[in-house]
């Protein structure tokens, strides 16, 4: 059984270049991530989006048949009732897929990063033997979504205020990872976390999403 490393962040926080160093350091470090995990399951031809296609209609779909997701967030953000049916769809799918994937990885993987932007929201924290927070300045983190997602200002801190807050995100962390500047600088740092997860000997769990 691996050890199981939960990445989490906010929103533009660089949770996928910071995984991306860590898979680097190691052939053995397998890189679990829900994001990836969610649209494999809603790729053409599943039944959850053939649902999602049947809840929302046609227009949720781009011309080749694939989901778009900025129309799908922007309709679940205003909506939360439709949010909270998405939600029950997709949250057991991507807990069982995430399972499946851990079964397969965890005899060949030094250590599992588990990727999960949502883990505080959805009460995953207690899945995972060590939490990494990724941390970032307010304003910093607006500039980047507004830049990556071509999105008005407001937009964007509606976003925010959206989510966790960073201190219920701290109150969890066993070590934080600030990416206020250049993630380069972190170098060093990824690599003594990637070393003591690699002597970390605590017994994990057999099936993390069993209840």
């Amino acid at each position: 059984m691996s050890y199981i490393v939960a990445l989490t962040g906010g929103i533009c926080s660089g949770k996928s270049v910071v995984a991306k160093k860590f898979s680097n350091l190691s052939k053995k470090v397998s890189v679990i991530d829900a994001d990836v995990i969610s649209k494999k399951i809603t790729q053409p031809g599943s039944i959850a989006l053939r649902m999602i296609t049947k809840y929302f209609g046609p227009t949720i779909l781009f011309s080749n048949g694939s989901l778009n997701r900025s129309m799908l967030k922007k309709n679940i953000f205003f909506n939360p009732k439709d949010k909270e049916w998405l939600e029950q769809l997709l949250h057991p799918l991507i807990r069982q897929e995430t399972q499946k994937t851990i079964n397969i990885l965890s005899s060949r993987s030094s250590y599992i990063l588990w990727v999960a932007p949502l883990l505080i929201e959805n009460n995953l924290q207690k899945y995972a033997d060590h939490i990494l927070m990724m941390d970032v300045h307010v304003d910093i983190q607006l500039k980047r979504i507004i830049s990556r997602d071509k999105i008005s200002k407001q937009y964007a801190e509606n976003i925010l205020l959206s989510q966790v807050s960073r201190q219920s995100r701290l109150d969890y962390a066993d070590n934080i990872i600030e990416n206020n500047k250049s993630i380069d600088g972190m170098t060093r740092y990824i690599y003594d976390l990637h070393q003591y997860y690699l002597k970390e000997k605590i017994i994990t769990k057999n099936t993390i999403f069993s209840k």
